[in-house]
């Protein structure tokens, strides 16, 4: 009706203002269902016609615009239909000669604003003007016409958004003009009724600054003191967030990008690999490429991380194309790839299915001989080297020699001798003095040596003026000896064999030094520890103080008081500046920076013979003040969110704290978030993408103790010597008429570490024929954990499976007489030694190798999918495969396995189709553990199947070995949302 009537002007705004009022009270429903008849193209051309009227009639564009305003946002190509139709200079020229007709300046505007947001059309109003034009518009605060002060600004951000435009901005001095702009605004605006205004300026600031002329622009006008200024005065009411927001995502953004002050982003260690055949599959996989340059995607758009963050549970939501799709690769296919003879060799691994069973001693793998003209270093470490628990300020303001246990084994036999304590008196700033040395040179008055009684439980520990803060009341005048109580740390727990087993543990830095954690042991807190609430504006709070170090360059110390890669760096002793250590087992921080006073930029190391894989930290800190407030930030983390911004906090493990009989590791730090800071990342080590940042993690910690030893870690700690501790008390206090317990060494490692390999099952009721039968006829259930170092709750939840397997529990013993376990507890034991976060020594994702591995470079891959296919060979196929990971990123307990109809069903395909029969059963061992598991969560597992996961143990074993019930156990690292575990 409106074409038939074109000419009829009176009518068609009758029409109009009808159509203006339906979508004005209908809203965005009754506005798509116009531009589903039509009414988009319809109203395009009656603009058409209407201009060609000479003067245009008024009233008539005005409705046009009005409408084409409200109906444009729901038809996703006005703007291209805009452009065919020739109706782009139609509202440009309008403005221009209309330039002081509010009435009709502003719908025409608006309209331009949806003409923009395509980008053909932003460029070619850009080119007839339009920019320089609004820039007439916008200026200086005033109280009059701010509705199209308003729409200006918001026409031109959408516009300024083309990188075309936005040059033309930057070369005509624009930039300047905005900041002065908004500074205006933001003085006279006390009364902050015209935020929409301010915000309308700071977003044009930030379209502008989406390329690299643009933020150097903005650095040259100061724009950073500008708004860090301005903000810093509207941090006071809250309702003016969004521009402080706005103001931080534009700082942050045009922060100058720099490289991470290391030499190399490799690690500061190596290990040489082995040669492999030129002709070999892995050839050229294993030298890693030469460090680039970080790369500043000049026009990248930053993404916004503002107070708000988004959920970060992206693996609940897969993309399709990552999905397996191809029903041939699905569907499971018993492959052993190896021969029955070459298979055979892993028959001595399972004892128990002799025809002549009887129990034996461990056995051990024959390997091939290394070449010893190789890694000499690492492989003839001398056993006769000392090993000394870390805390190497401990001899200057806590407990000299305390962490310096010699392990020297005597000359006369291989025999460790416990360590005495020579007793001195230390002011009462300060702790106890304890001078270790051996029992025959030493012994402490009460008698005893530094470890008394048991060595299930830790006795008492002898030391002399003790003098904490709390003025202990057990302290006695000078020369008398306290005797200070140390809980029971726990069963399988013992000094004295953890540095044993240190002895023969082999790293590549050749660590002489042990942890106290690791040492000492620890119990759980004695207290429920609640996730923490962050803050509001905390993160802000924190990128403000950073913009700091920009723009008030003289309060910065910048002085390295840490670096592996200079060991010769040193501290003055008489500095106010804390000491760091990260140089024992399991260790990881590689730099650190004094920022201000009581601040330090830590840098992780990254996995070795690689360049990325920062998460996983560990490291000492000595040399602190009680009442201080010290921030650490860790600057080089990958990951693009964290838990760490959902209440997880670090792990702090305090020597004063252990000695006042309280070993424990306890949550700590206030102020904690995780947020994209100023270090580019290069191509390389963002895996190929160009324009990537590291991340911060920060926290605040207040000691409570002066000059005290304190350890942080990203989680509980779990050595490898701890494992081979645990492996050897365990097989020292079971009962072998009652539990059939076996510890093989299953390979070396490339370091030439053993990986254990245990075997736990009932024993045979007695030697008649059918109670061995029922012995040997026992399911197999095959568990594995720690094939990533950094998941130490891995760790922690197989060291609560192999305590409650050989336990007294009936249920644990009825588990014994019905199944055998094999379990390998550590895959990767050279990772987990060199304070890796995922990758083995050959630098790969040793869970991302299970299809193919490697002998040489993936032992225990290689043999534990070796065991595996032994059995499948003898037809004795596994019930259960679980290998055991930490999350970082999701909470609760959860597991992933593998269905062929729920993968189908994720893409869409009607799994019916496909012909296929599927048990149901991978599901029952989730859903037995969801009702009687407080921590597991159902609604977090998933049964798909990845193209991005078809290496990993899951899905080979599930695939490859026909394992049915092949998972992966994923364990939270911050908490639990759900069930009484809920804090």
């Amino acid at each position: 009706f409106l074409l038939q009537n074109t000419r009829d002007h009176q009518t068609i705004v009758n029409i109009l203002n009808i159509l203006i009022e339906v979508v004005s009270v209908g809203g965005g429903r009754r506005a798509s269902v116009i531009v589903t008849k039509g009414g988009t193209q319809i109203l395009l051309q009656l603009l058409l016609t209407a201009s060609k009227d000479s003067p245009p009639n008024e009233e008539l564009m005005v409705l046009l615009h009005t409408l084409l305003a409200k109906i444009g946002p729901k038809d996703k190509k006005i703007g291209m239909k805009a452009r065919i139709n020739g109706a782009l200079n139609i509202s440009l020229n309008l403005v221009k000669q209309n330039l002081h007709n509010l009435r009709l300046v502003l719908p025409c505007l608006q309209v331009l604003r949806v003409y923009s947001t395509n980008s053909v059309n932003a460029v070619s109003l850009g080119k007839n003007g339009v920019v320089e034009l609004l820039f007439k518009i916008i200026g200086p605060f005033s109280k009059k016409n701010t509705s199209l002060m308003k729409v200006a600004l918001d026409t031109l951000a959408a516009l300024l958004k083309s990188k075309t435009n936005a040059r033309r901005a930057v070369d005509r001095g624009y930039v300047q003009v905005l900041l002065t702009i908004y500074v205006d605004w933001h003085g006279h605006d006390s009364r902050h009724r015209y935020m929409l205004i301010r915000k309308g300026v700071l977003q044009c600031i930030k379209s502008i600054t989406n390329i690299k002329l643009g933020r150097k622009a903005f650095i040259d006008a100061s724009g950073m003191k500008i708004l860090y200024n301005t903000s810093q005065e509207c941090l006071a009411v809250r309702t003016l967030d969004s521009l402080v927001n706005t103001s931080s995502l534009i700082m942050r953004k045009c922060f100058p990008k720099n490289r991470l002050p290391l030499p190399t982003i490799k690690s500061a260690f190596h290990f040489q690999l082995p040669v492999i055949p030129a002709s070999g599959p892995v050839a050229q996989l294993y030298n890693l490429p030469p460090d680039d340059e970080s790369d500043d995607n000049d026009d990248a758009e930053t993404e916004s991380e503002i107070e708000t963050e988004n959920d970060d549970d992206k693996d609940q939501h897969f993309k399709n194309d990552d999905i397996e799709t191809d029903i041939n690769k699905l569907k499971p296919r018993q492959e052993l790839g190896r021969s029955i003879e070459e298979l055979k060799m892993y028959e001595q691994f399972f004892p128990e299915l002799s025809e002549n069973f009887q129990v034996k001693r461990p056995v051990f793998l024959e390997l091939p001989k290394k070449d010893t003209t190789k890694d000499s270093s690492l492989h003839q470490q001398n056993d006769q080297r000392n090993v000394l628990p870390s805390c190497q300020c401990l001899s200057q303001e806590i407990v000299k020699g305390l962490d310096r246990i010699s392990l020297q084994n005597s000359a006369k036999n291989d025999q460790y001798y416990d360590a005495g304590c020579v007793v001195k008196k230390e002011s009462k700033a300060s702790l106890t003095t304890l001078a270790c040395s051996k029992p025959s040179e030493h012994v402490s008055p009460c008698g005893g040596s530094l470890f008394e009684g048991s060595s299930v439980q830790l006795g008492k520990l002898c030391c002399t003026g003790v003098d904490s803060e709390e003025e202990d009341s057990r302290s006695s005048s000078s020369g008398e000896h306290v005797m200070l109580e140390v809980s029971d740390v726990s069963p399988v727990h013992d000094c004295d064999l953890y540095i044993e087993m240190v002895k023969s543990t082999k790293s590549i830095p050749e660590y002489s030094e042990v942890a106290y954690p690791d040492y000492f042991g620890h119990i759980p807190p004695p207290f429920k520890e609640p996730i923490l609430e962050r803050p509001y504006g905390v993160q802000r709070t924190k990128i403000c103080q950073d913009i700091e170090r920009l723009i008030y360059q003289n309060d910065i110390i910048d002085r390295v008081v840490y670096d592996l890669d200079n060991l010769s760096c040193s501290v003055p002793e008489e500095a106010d500046v804390l000491k760091f250590n990260s140089k024992f087992e399991s260790g990881n921080l590689r730099k650190v920076i004094q920022i201000r006073k009581n601040e330090y930029d830590l840098i992780l190391n990254s996995d070795i013979n690689s360049n990325h894989y920062h998460q996983w930290f560990y490291f000492e800190v000595s040399g602190m003040k009680t009442g201080i407030g010290y921030r650490f930030n860790i600057i080089n983390c990958e990951k693009s969110n964290s838990q760490f911004n959902y209440g997880m906090q670090p792990l702090m493990y305090s020597v004063q704290e252990a000695l006042n009989s309280r070993p424990c590791w306890t949550r700590v730090g206030t102020d904690i978030c995780y947020y994209k800071n100023h270090f580019s990342r290069s191509s390389i080590a963002a895996g190929g993408q160009k324009g990537k940042s590291y991340y911060t993690i920060t926290f605040t910690v207040t000691f409570q103790h002066k000059d005290d030893v304190c350890y942080f870690a990203y989680h509980y700690p779990y050595t490898y010597s701890t494992l081979k501790m645990h492996l050897r008390k365990l097989e020292s206090m079971h009962n072998p008429q009652q539990i059939y317990f076996r510890q093989d060494v299953l390979c070396e490692t490339l370091a030439g570490n053993s990986c254990p390999l245990v075997t736990i099952t009932a024993m045979p009721e007695s030697n008649y024929y059918e109670h061995i039968c029922q012995f040997r006829n026992r399911p197999y259930i095959f568990l594995s954990a720690r094939v990533h170092p950094g998941e130490t709750n891995a760790s922690w939840v197989m060291k609560g499976t192999l305590e409650y397997l050989m336990s007294n529990n009936p249920n644990a013993q009825y588990l014994r007489e019905s199944y055998i376990f094999k379990i390998i507890p550590m895959l990767n034991p050279d990772g987990v030694i060199n304070g890796n976060h995922r990758c083995s020594l050959s630098g790969e994702d040793l869970n991302r190798q299970w299809q193919n591995p490697n002998p040489d470079l993936h032992p225990t891959i290689y043999h534990a999918k070796g065991l595996l296919q032994y059995l499948a060979a003898i037809k004795r196929l596994p019930l259960v495969y679980c290998d055991y990971h930490g999350h970082s990123r999701k909470k609760n307990v959860f597991m992933y396995g593998c269905s062929i109809k729920e993968t189908m069903w994720h893409t869409g395909v009607n799994a019916a189709s496909c012909d296929m029969m599927e048990d149901p059963g991978y599901r029952a061992l989730p859903k037995i553990l969801s009702q009687t598991a407080p921590a597991f969560c159902m609604g977090s597992c998933s049964f798909v199947v990845e193209k991005s996961k078809e290496s990993t143990a899951r899905v080979v074993v599930w695939r490859e070995i026909g394992v049915q019930r092949s998972y992966t156990m994923e364990s939270t690292l911050c908490g639990c949302d759900q069930g009484k575990y809920k804090v």
